[in-house]
C-alpha cells in the first residue's frame, strides 16, 4: 500500500508528526527533521492484511506554499538571502 503524503516546507525541514491514514486506522508518524520530496518511510505491518502483514510506504510530497502576496513573496526573498544553499550543487555538469 502507497499513499502520499503532503508536507509544508517547514514540516520537513524541522521535522513533525503526522496522522497518517493507513487500513486498520489512523496512526501517527514522526518525519524526522531533514525530509525530502519523493523521500518514502515505512508503516511494517500497515499495509494489506494478511500472515504477515504488509507494510504501507509513505512518498513524501512537499509543498510550497504561493508567493502570492507581498508578505509572501519577503519571507521568499529572506529565505533566499539568508540561506547557503544550492539545489543543484551535486547536479551533473553537462
Amino acid at each position: 500500500v502507497l499513499v502520499e503524503l503532503p508536507l509544508e516546507p517547514w514540516e520537513a525541514a524541522l521535522g513533525t508528526k503526522v496522522a497518517v491514514p493507513t487500513l486498520g486506522g489512523t496512526v501517527e508518524l514522526t518525519i524526522p527533521a531533514g525530509a525530502q520530496s519523493a523521500q518514502k518511510l515505512r508503516l511494517r505491518g500497515r499495509g494489506l492484511p494478511g500472515s504477515p502483514a504488509g507494510d504501507q510506504i509513505v512518498s513524501i510530497k512537499l509543498v510550497t506554499p504561493a508567493a502570492d502576496s507581498a508578505a509572501a513573496r519577503a519571507a521568499y526573498e529572506r529565505m533566499k538571502h539568508e540561506l547557503n544553499f544550492d539545489a543543484r550543487a551535486n547536479w551533473p555538469q553537462l
